[in-house]
């Protein structure tokens, strides 16, 4: 993928391994052309913020043109104070990657020769070792983001050949420079929102297996419990015709559509007073899981829309316009977007973990699972409990998921003199989003294991195809529960089988 100054689609920022800075003379004439510009200004000694004057509380502070390079090595040296553990290689490069695409755009008035510099650590596989805590999310996240100009500049740790190294020893290896930041150029680094961008991105990546195979799991519950297909039909989701409730009705359908299990769409009216105990239509929890995974992925849609329209976006303070001659202080750093559409996608985490604790819960229930038995029990013998106590832990996944749905952008916090006196909290949000996904994997991964257990009572002939290959995926690894046994190692199993999208 070459970068310049057009527009990055999401899905194709995503797929591509290989990121090249465009050579186009036009391009490279364009962007130099913004920074000779800045230069200029500042050598007819123009006060502009953060390049003659000091930073943010300080910047009444009028430094000369001749100490801009010291005020730029300043700038991240102080800034490095992040605390926590560190991001990964995927997400450093990713954030690598972000904060290139927005200084291509020839707003923030750097040189060329700054932004090749970001193709060097991008060509070398060399990563930036960021520690994630300590960015409230306004004037971008400076401090995850100074660690990157570091490195430009030769100093702190890489994640290079997945070692963590002194950034000059990689250098000197490899006969790379260290850079000198001219005018503004250190700031442009670190102003942004590429840390909570960067993690968003990485997270939802692997959301988006999970609820996947969310839905996969959801057909399993139409068939073993069998359900009545009828709630599934297009006219219903024609009737209410948002996008992602549709989408979920349909792939749930195609999953479970050829079971000879699931009550089929409009059966039980012919058949309500030949079946004992036959409820006309089935609990909330399975009628209306397209309505509920529906929001989850519009919210999803949403999410990624944003994130594309702030990756592409100039994220920088002040903003050079060297076509119109003006230069422009604003707060483009500030990461609202990110930091609602990852609140939201911390909800929409939170309905799909009640969910699955509910659908699971009338799995395992004998007043419910029509027939299943206690616990999904094969051994009757009453010593023996089967599934009863991994509900328990199910159900603490669910509630840790849920403590952890408060809305970060509404905590946010006055700092740096109050200069910083309403924050985003952007990646907070997009931290907390990531920390939900391993527990929610869990969750899932016991769903699969009951879902598999059912299987074998019900049996696997009167399966889907699709329910069947679910099955056959876990038995490979999983034998079926016929005795107490311990499971964590089940759900070990099971998760990795899960994040490597076998139940997509």
């Amino acid at each position: 993928m070459i970068i310049d100054n057009k527009t990055v689609n999401y899905e194709d920022f995503i797929h591509n391994k290989k990121i090249k800075l465009s050579d186009n003379k036009e391009f490279i004439e364009f962007i130099d052309a913004g920074h000779e510009f800045l230069i200029k200004q500042i050598r007819d000694g123009r006060p502009i913020y953060g390049i003659t004057t000091g930073y943010g509380e300080a910047g009444s502070n009028y430094a000369a043109f001749e100490e801009a390079e010291e005020l730029q090595k300043n700038l991240y040296r102080f800034c490095g104070v992040g605390v926590g553990t560190n991001l990964s290689a995927d997400i450093s490069k990713i954030m690598v990657t972000i904060r290139l695409i927005s200084l291509c755009k020839g707003k923030s008035g750097v040189s060329y020769n700054l932004l090749k510099r970001f193709e060097i650590l991008l060509d070398n596989e060399i990563y930036p070792l960021i520690p994630s805590q300590g960015s409230v999310g306004a004037s971008g996240d400076l401090s995850p983001l100074s660690y990157i100009a570091a490195v430009i500049a030769g100093e702190r740790e890489v994640i290079y050949k997945g070692q963590e190294r002194k950034t000059i020893d990689v250098y000197n290896e490899l006969g790379i420079e260290p850079y000198v930041f001219k005018a503004k150029e250190a700031l442009s680094v670190i102003n942004g929102t590429a840390t909570m961008s960067a993690i968003a991105i990485d997270a939802i990546k692997r959301f988006e297996v999970l609820l996947e195979s969310m839905e996969s799991f959801i057909a399993g519950i139409f068939e073993v419990l069998l359900c009545d297909t009828t709630p599934l039909e297009p006219f219903v989701h024609e009737s209410k015709p948002f996008l992602g409730q549709q989408t979920t009705a349909k792939n749930i359908y195609a999953k479970c559509k050829d079971s000879q299990l699931t009550h089929q769409a409009f059966s039980r009216y012919e058949n309500f007073h030949l079946e004992k105990e036959q409820n006309i239509q089935d609990r909330y929890s399975i009628r209306c899981s397209p309505q509920v995974l529906g929001v989850v992925r519009d919210n999803l849609d949403i999410a990624k829309k944003w994130i594309q329209t702030e990756i592409n976006g100039v994220n920088d303070n002040p903003l050079i316009d060297h076509i119109g001659k003006k230069i422009y202080t604003s707060g483009n750093f500030y990461g609202g977007y990110i930091a609602q559409a990852m609140d939201s996608m911390r909800v929409s985490v939170g309905n799909v973990a009640d969910l699955l604790d509910k659908e699971f819960a009338l799995l395992v229930d004998h007043k419910f699972n029509k027939g299943l038995g206690e616990s999904l029990k094969i051994n009757e013998k009453s010593t023996h409990h089967a599934f009863k106590l991994i509900q328990v832990t199910l159900s603490s996944l669910s509630a840790d998921i849920l403590m952890n749905t408060n809305a970060a952008s509404l905590y946010s916090r006055p700092t740096e003199s109050l200069n910083q006196d309403k924050v985003s909290m952007g990646t907070t949000a997009a931290r907390n989003f990531d920390k939900q996904l391993p527990d929610l994997a869990n969750m899932l991964s016991i769903g699969f294991l009951g879902l598999a257990q059912a299987v074998d009572i019900r049996g696997y002939d009167k399966c889907s195809k699709h329910l069947q290959n679910t099955y056959d995926v876990i038995r490979k690894d999983v034998t079926k529960l016929e005795e107490d046994r311990r499971l964590d190692l089940d759900i070990k199993a099971v998760n990795k089988m899960l994040v490597d999208g076998r139940f997509i």
